[in-house]
């Protein structure tokens, strides 16, 4: 294989752009590389060591991916948080992770970073991309500090957050020896699948990069030679001129945008040219079998399909395979296998419905940070699960029924109930309550809320508002039913289980 890294390319062409910004302003590889090591070196300085958490809190730009590497250069774990989270959700995982440096993005808002301080007694750096009151913008923080030399330090990780069984998100941390393993078998794996070195290559990122697919997808680009455009704002149309615009090759979607980009009127879809397009892969919610068929024939046979989670990836199907099995996310991929099992571990046959599990095809193993019953009850030997249910077919393509028993995918996001009930459940009016997804053309699956009301009170509009307004101050908008309905009781069994499953049954009969 052709040698690989962002160091590699960047060193052999300094002066070739690596990333186009937000903004449209174009960063060479030798700058980016520059601020690289010196983001590195200032963050060791500052006390840093290797195995240590350095936390992102931004929207997609240029600075981020370089905090990211230098944080990968540094030995350190970085954690991408989400900054559309509620600023208590945000400071929750930052205490849980234990970030020694937070990097945040002056536009946040003074109050929105505020809530960075609380709960963090570890964090010993607060560095700002641009200026915040209480932090230390990243160019001052660079030049307070000597350069340190990092050689001989092994390379750092990112270490991704995702919802837990206990409504709280966990973080999926891998150690650190496996991570330059798993950077090589990640880019082989892209290799195989058609995507090529250099060869003028262009990447488009359209999701933020706190979702661990963008990222991987905007890093693993970088570290093959390629330019990478970074989107902050999606709208389909501007994403065909982004695409006619800067020639992109390559791009990761979610199927919610192939839904919007359809529904444009045929002039505008027909006023940009895709024809540079040579590989986009999408994942991260159900995508529709008419939706996925008409992308196909609009863009041609090159819309991949990849299934997995931030704890393995499992499948990929290309669109050749997928139009032979409509509906299949694919095969396992290069160095995964599949399985589905009962609850009791057996195997199941070829058409019998159970519980996903694969290998993570990197060949090394995660575990919840801090949570090791959480850790073992998604493994089953060194496959693991994370509660997806579906079936092999006989000749080995997987199909996903229900993506996860109680999760719900909304655009791509992981969204918990049970984060949302135990809010829903302190509003005064609410005696019991349940959240359920239910389906959404556009994002897939949204929120509905099924409230029992404390006795005496009676539904109506003006009690709604109220409980969306309570909830609203308390949790993040993505996370906010779209629908809230009542209910004399809430079903559950004699131990107090909810039988979500009614819930969801008695939504798709109404959807019908």
């Amino acid at each position: 294989m052709s040698e690989i890294g962002f160091r590699h390319f960047a060193q052999r062409d300094r002066d070739r752009t690596a990333i186009v910004d937000p903004r449209g302003r174009s960063w060479s590889r030798g700058e980016l590389l520059d601020l690289i090591d010196r983001t590195a070196g200032a963050l060791a300085a500052a006390g840093l060591s290797p195995g240590d958490v350095v936390a992102i809190v931004a929207p997609n730009c240029a600075e981020y991916l370089a905090v990211y590497l230098a944080g990968i250069e540094a030995g350190l774990y970085v954690v991408p948080v989400n900054w559309h989270l509620a600023e208590q959700e945000i400071a929750f995982i930052l205490a849980d992770s234990g970030a020694k440096a937070i990097v945040a993005h002056g536009s946040l808002g003074a109050i929105r970073l505020a809530s960075l301080f609380d709960d963090s007694p570890k964090t010993t750096a607060l560095i700002s991309i641009g200026d915040a009151a209480g932090f230390t913008s990243l160019d001052a923080f660079i030049a307070l500090r000597p350069a340190v030399a990092l050689a001989g330090r092994s390379a750092g990780r990112v270490m991704p957050y995702t919802s837990a069984t206990t409504g709280r998100p966990k973080a999926v941390r891998r150690p650190l020896q496996g991570a330059e393993r798993a950077l090589h078998k990640t880019v082989q794996w892209h290799l195989s699948l058609g995507i090529e070195i250099e060869q003028d290559n262009v990447h488009l990122c359209a999701s933020m990069l706190y979702h661990s697919a963008p990222l991987e997808g905007a890093v693993i680009a970088m570290h093959m030679g390629h330019e990478v455009v970074l989107v902050d704002r999606w709208d389909p149309q501007g994403l065909l001129q982004l695409i006619q615009r800067y020639a992109v090759t390559t791009t990761f979607m979610v199927p919610a945008m192939f839904v919007r980009l359809l529904k444009l009127p045929s002039e505008i879809r027909g006023a940009y040219s895709t024809s540079s397009l040579r590989f986009v892969i999408h994942a991260g919610a159900p995508c529709p079998v008419d939706v996925k068929r008409r992308m196909i024939e609009w863009w041609g046979p090159i819309v991949w399909e990849s299934y997995g989670a931030a704890e393995a990836q499992g499948a990929v199907v290309s669109p050749t395979d997928w139009l032979a099995h409509p509906g299949t996310v694919g095969r396992a991929i290069p160095g995964s296998r599949l399985k589905i099992l009962d609850d009791d571990g057996r195997e199941l046959a070829p058409g019998e419905v159970g519980l996903i599990y694969m290998t993570p095809h990197t060949g090394d193993h995660f575990e919840y940070n801090g949570d090791p019953e959480k850790t073992l009850t998604c493994r089953r030997g060194e496959f693991v699960t994370v509660g997806d249910i579906g079936y092999l077919n006989e000749d080995g393509y997987l199909f996903v029924c229900d993506r996860k028993t109680d999760m719900i995918i909304s655009s791509g996001m992981n969204i918990y109930p049970a984060e949302i009930e135990q809010v829903l459940v302190q509003h005064p009016a609410v005696t019991d309550c349940a959240v359920v997804g239910v389906a959404h053309e556009l994002m897939g699956e949204v929120p509905k809320a099924v409230v029992q009301l404390a006795s005496g009170l009676t539904p109506g509009p003006q009690l709604t508002a109220d409980i969306l307004r309570f909830l609203a101050e308390r949790v993040s908008p993505m996370k906010l039913p779209k629908r809230v309905e009542y209910a004399d009781r809430i079903p559950r069994d004699p131990n107090g289980k909810l039988y979500r499953r009614l819930l969801r049954d008695e939504a798709a009969k109404h959807a019908r």
